[in-house]
């Protein structure tokens, strides 16, 4: 017990000597739609000087592609399965362990932490305070236009009364509040580090590309229709087993998509609307493009670390799929993009090992210097208070071709049943509603995902009972729209691979 109590006052009280300071940019929704990551439609000048200034991971992932388990796991270094964290409803501290954050961890260390916009996912998840105190040294900031988000301020195109829409392409003034959210965010952002006077940790979360799509509507002039009009590959895949399958429940409650009358649950959007779709989306990417560029231009380069990524991805009608909610790579691939004063790019500066967001938390504790967070293992519970589930990702920055082809990526996904269903939502199930968990991890090479039994009360799951399988070859199909797991000359690989998601999640 003494030990424990001395432990607690060294790490709140120590104060190491700060070499900089630290800028997340958290991204909501945000699939690597980057110039430079390879994406031609994209239009993302500001990113991309940001990514050639520094070492970006091509293979980074969320662990569960929903915005609340996504961040909470980001910003603990624990998985889903340790926060028992899958929904909206639950506040880690007091449900599964009072586990030490990143900025708590900064804040011990003599940081100024604080949080602007969207970090955490606002409401029970953090406690209806951004989890302040622990986490920030002053109250989180949420632009007071945030309110207005998923209000009826779209104007409808036929009446034009204004209505909740998908798409909704503003006239900024017109607004309440005569803004957006992610403006203010920025602005509050760029004041609030003219007024620090120590050492710190900045965590900036803007909500763009979420939807609506809500931006000023001037950024639809860098994506004429043009782009998007071509033939697409939007249909679900024959040997999709159905658990897989995410209906998009939220997107078809948008008034415009409600008037479509879209069958529930496989029924495509039409394919004019599907254009739309992918449109907004990058012109809301173009939008946050921009403010990032505003934002950069107020930092001081030379002793800031700046690291951008997305909380997981989102699908523009790929497997017919809108959203997230699902164990795809476009619902769980993110950019992560890192700069330091430490390492600067020569000349290539891509990395193609697999990452994980929850890999964040010890990697900029390294870049920084402080005492090292330990693993989490057999030996060191993993509930202890300080312990994280990633590894640090400096080791890579520093030999950008190194290669461990045993780390992999692995993610999950809940299900309330077998087949996609509006109630329960399919997408977003309670905690008590989830009878079924998929399990994914992501090789070099392969994307395997298995969808097993999983009882909710006690948090243990049944590897013999199996509702789905998947597996894909990312070197013959990227978009993943061949399932290789019925093929019995791949067995030994997908037997391996299964074996591997049984010993990480046992």
């Amino acid at each position: 017990m003494f030990l424990v109590l001395l432990w607690s006052v060294l790490l709140f009280q120590s104060s190491v000597n700060a070499k900089y300071n630290v800028i997340l940019i958290i991204l909501d929704d945000m699939r690597p739609a980057i110039g430079s990551y390879g994406d031609h439609r994209a239009i993302t000048p500001n990113i991309d000087g940001l990514l050639k200034d520094g070492f970006y991971f091509n293979r980074a992932y969320a662990q569960q592609s929903v915005c609340a388990p996504s961040r909470n796991s980001m910003l603990t270094s624990r998985r889903p399965d340790t926060l028992h964290l899958y929904d909206f409803y639950s506040y880690w501290r007091s449900f599964a362990g009072n586990y030490t954050t990143l900025p708590q961890y900064l804040k011990s260390q003599g940081y100024f932490t604080a949080s602007i916009g969207k970090v955490f996912h606002p409401g029970i998840t953090s406690n209806f305070t951004d989890d302040f105190p622990y986490s920030w040294t002053t109250e989180a900031y949420h632009p007071p236009t945030e309110q207005f988000m998923h209000k009826a301020v779209c104007e409808d195109s036929e009446s034009g009364k204004l209505v909740p829409n998908l798409l909704c392409p503003v006239d900024v003034l017109s607004q309440p509040g005569h803004s957006l959210p992610d403006i203010q965010s920025v602005e509050k952002a760029k004041e609030m580090m003219r007024n620090i006077s120590q050492p710190f940790f900045l965590a900036v979360g803007l909500h763009k590309p979420h939807i609506p799509f809500r931006f000023p509507k001037e950024f639809l002039d860098f994506h004429p229709m043009w782009k998007f009009s071509r033939p697409d590959t939007s249909y679900k895949p024959y040997d999709l087993p159905n658990v897989a399958w995410n209906p998009f429940v939220d997107v078809r409650g948008r008034h415009d998509v409600k008037k479509l009358n879209v069958s529930f649950p496989f029924g495509p959007l039409p394919k004019d609307f599907r254009a739309q779709i992918r449109r907004h989306y990058y012109a809301s990417v173009t939008y946050i493009d921009y403010l990032i560029g505003q934002l950069i231009s107020s930092i001081d380069r030379n002793n800031t670390i700046i690291i951008l990524t997305g909380d997981h991805g989102w699908s523009l009608g790929e497997h017919a799929e809108w959203a997230k909610y699902s164990n795809f790579e476009v619902a769980l691939r993110v950019p992560l993009i890192i700069t330091t004063p430490d390492f600067r790019p020569k000349s290539k500066n891509r990395i193609d090992q697999p990452a994980e967001l929850l890999d964040l938390f010890p990697t900029i504790v390294d870049l920084l210097d402080l005492p090292q967070v330990p693993q989490c293992t057999a030996t060191n519970p993993i509930r202890q208070d300080l312990c994280t589930e990633g590894e640090s990702l400096v080791p890579y920055l520093k030999n950008r071709n190194k290669r461990n082809l045993r780390k992999m990526a692995f993610s999950q996904y809940p299900r309330p049943g077998d087949y996609p269903t509006e109630n329960p939502n399919s997408d977003k199930p309670r905690l008590e509603e989830i009878r079924i968990m998929g399990y994914s991890l992501r090789t070099h090479r392969f994307r395997y995902t298995l969808w097993i039994d999983f009882n909710p009360g006690n948090f243990t799951r049944n590897w013999d009972k199996i509702f789905g399988e998947e597996l894909y070859d990312h070197s013959l199909d990227p978009e993943e729209n061949i399932n290789l797991a019925s093929r019995t000359q791949l067995n030994d690989i997908k037997m391996y691979l299964r074996s591997i998601l049984k010993e990480k999640f046992n």
